[in-house]
């Protein structure tokens, strides 16, 4: 296991379009430095990439380009070295031309998908992909820059954080969204027929919470294919990812051990069936390229024992979030007393509502039996006593949204899964850190709680 992965740490959950600008400017720095004054030495945020038009980074229209809407306007009008641009230019050879024409078409067809491109862009006729570039040069050309500039104000942030012992972790969604130069740029890595239609969309079975399941509709890889060409793509994402953080989780982790296969002409999941993933072979590929491989594995919902195996053969942590610990299982593996050292434990995540919110929706007699478990009385504040028995457990790595450090309501909430509106949107005011008590608080518990990793 990564040495990153074994040290005793608390972290915290914040995307940065939740600061108070929503940008990568001068907020960062004062972030980073308020992190540090707490004790807080991991920040994770969800992924960098382009969001979709409901402002979910978790559908992209690339796997790897930053998302320009970080930037303000004084980073978007930085004077560029010819050279380091070239450099840069160079380096990502593997994605950045293939999203620099891509973005151009786009413009040119901005109400359509690439599948509905004129034939000679939708299947990338090489005299065609040769003639964008001339054809639009600036636009090509801003496409590159703004990477760059992203790149740039990225790695700066990166060694500002170093500076002050602050790790940066990632999250990477294991699936691409159609609609994506990935699966425009890459056909051939994905289950697609002759005109680029999936034959089969991911999502997962029906179950407690979803009748008739759910169906994402990402077209699937064709991991023959993958494996055949040693998962130089996957590789290159990852190493994309490195790049940026210290620490990467990747979302669906049980999709490495076998996947939902929906014929895409159904309209539900109902009808899809499992099928195995060479899981251990990509793995497998990643370690050698990525010593240690720092990957945490998100491994919530219904995780079979062989999904368990595949995360422990490679010495990958999983994830605890205590807000399911209370069905009244005794071996419920988000209770606090069950979180064991090779996991990275939650009071919730980016799809919860807030600690508070989510007590708060509770039947009374659920409250009570909250309490009970978390050996809380009715006097004591929920959001502090969930905290404090978070930063109590076996968990290498206690993550804490911003939100619950605020101790905020049902209405900071970030994500709520199956809406399509009014999510995303969720900003702090430094106002509300600016009281000497959250930092005083918050350092007190993670020090007593032996996770103050200074250095």
């Amino acid at each position: 296991m990564s040495e990153l992965l074994q040290q005793r740490r608390a972290g915290v959950l914040l995307h940065p379009t939740s600061l108070p600008s929503g940008k990568l400017d001068g907020d960062v720095e004062r972030w980073l430095d308020f992190m540090a004054d707490a004790c807080l030495s991991v920040w994770q945020v969800l992924p960098l990439v382009i969001p979709d038009h409901t402002g979910s980074p978790y559908q992209s229209c690339s796997a790897f380009a930053a998302n320009p809407g970080l930037l303000d306007e004084e980073a978007l009008r930085r004077e560029v070295d010819p050279q380091a641009l070239a450099d840069f230019y160079h380096q990502q050879q593997s994605w950045l031309p293939d999203f620099a024409r891509f973005k151009v078409l786009r413009q040119r067809y901005p109400e359509c998908s690439w599948l509905d491109w004129p034939q000679r862009y939708r299947d990338r006729d090489p005299q065609a992909m040769a003639e964008l570039e001339h054809e639009s040069p600036d636009e090509f050309q801003h496409f590159v820059r703004v990477q760059f500039l992203l790149d740039q104000r990225w790695q700066q942030i990166r060694r500002y954080a170093a500076e002050r012992n602050i790790l940066m972790f990632g999250d990477m969604p294991i699936f691409v969204a159609l609609d994506s130069v990935d699966v425009w740029a890459n056909r051939g890595e994905f289950l697609l027929n002759e005109v680029g239609q999936p034959n089969l969309v991911a999502g997962v079975p029906p179950d407690y919470f979803s009748e008739q399941g759910q169906r994402w509709g990402n077209p699937h890889y064709d991991w023959d294919v993958m494996k055949g060409s040693g998962f130089r793509w996957w590789k290159g994402r990852l190493q994309r990812q490195f790049d940026w953080f210290d620490i990467v989780r990747l979302d669906h982790f049980r999709g490495l051990e076998a996947s939902w296969m929906i014929p895409a002409e159904c309209e539900t999941a109902i009808d899809g069936h499992w099928q195995q993933v060479p899981g251990a072979e990509l793995l497998g590929a990643l370690r050698e390229a990525n010593p240690g491989l720092p990957i945490v594995a998100e491994d919530l919902g219904i995780i079979t024992p062989e999904v368990t195996a595949l995360r422990k053969a490679f010495e990958l942590p999983g994830m605890a979030v205590l807000q399911f610990a209370f069905d009244g299982s005794e071996d419920n593996p988000h209770l606090p007393a069950n979180v064991s050292t090779d996991h990275v434990a939650y009071s919730g995540t980016h799809d919860n509502s807030t600690t508070r919110g989510w007590f708060t929706s509770l039947e009374e007699d659920t409250r009570q039996f909250v309490l009970q478990v978390l050996e809380g009385s009715a006097d004591d504040d929920i959001v502090e006593l969930l905290n404090q028995r978070l930063m109590e457990t076996s968990a290498f790595l206690a993550m804490l949204p911003l939100q619950d450090i605020l101790g905020l309501g049902a209405e900071a909430r970030m994500n709520t899964p199956g809406l399509t509106e009014g999510n995303w949107r969720w900003r702090f005011e430094w106002q509300q850190l600016d009281d000497v008590d959250v930092v005083g608080r918050l350092r007190e518990l993670i020090e007593r709680t032996g996770r103050c990793h200074e250095g």
